[in-house]
């Protein structure tokens, strides 16, 4: 795969990093070429500027962090639901989470956690020689151990409703073990 500059949204340092195949139809989204944390309202912005999709996207990573084991993952003890999280820290500096739109950089030695949101946005990168060893668990999820990296539904209460995000907090802590 031809190396491609890692731009998203977050903390450029993010362990916790979800990819998705399409930004923000937003200007100030338009030529990211590196990780851009967001401000605080920034999300609310997004929202607004682009819809309900959007919003459920941001909604649903949230939901994911807060049903993470807190002995594995700080994310639950720093606001008090996750609607507040969101709000507060999802996204922004230091918050070691980040929603990225280009290839995952894969590197077995490092503790990163790489979630690809889309069993069609998976299949595209693997076409395009994305190297990843995946084992498909069934018509959704996708695990390669060795590189951390996941495959789930997309980020939308349909499809990642709260039955999948528990099952996908399972698989994420399997990862870690």
């Amino acid at each position: 795969m031809q190396k491609i500059p890692t731009m998203g949204l977050g903390d450029p340092q993010a362990s916790f990093r979800v990819y998705v195949a399409k930004r923000p139809p937003m200007q100030e989204y338009a030529d990211l070429t590196a990780v851009q944390s967001l401000c605080r309202g920034e999300i609310d912005s997004i929202n607004a500027a682009c819809g309900n999709g959007w919003r459920k996207l941001f909604n649903v990573y949230s939901k994911l962090l807060f049903a993470l084991d807190p002995r594995q993952f700080a994310f639950s003890q720093q606001a008090s639901s996750w609607q507040q999280y969101r709000d507060q820290h999802l996204l922004q500096q230091r918050s070691n989470t980040a929603l990225l739109f280009s290839p995952p950089e894969l590197n077995p030695a490092e503790a990163t956690i790489h979630i690809i949101a889309g069993r069609t946005h998976a299949k595209h990168l693997l076409n395009q020689g994305l190297a990843a060893q995946l084992n498909w668990l069934n018509q959704e999820f996708a695990i390669d151990t060795s590189n951390r990296l996941l495959v789930c539904p997309y980020f939308d209460y349909r499809q990642l409703n709260n039955e999948k995000i528990v099952r996908l907090s399972e698989l994420i802590k399997r990862l870690l073990m």
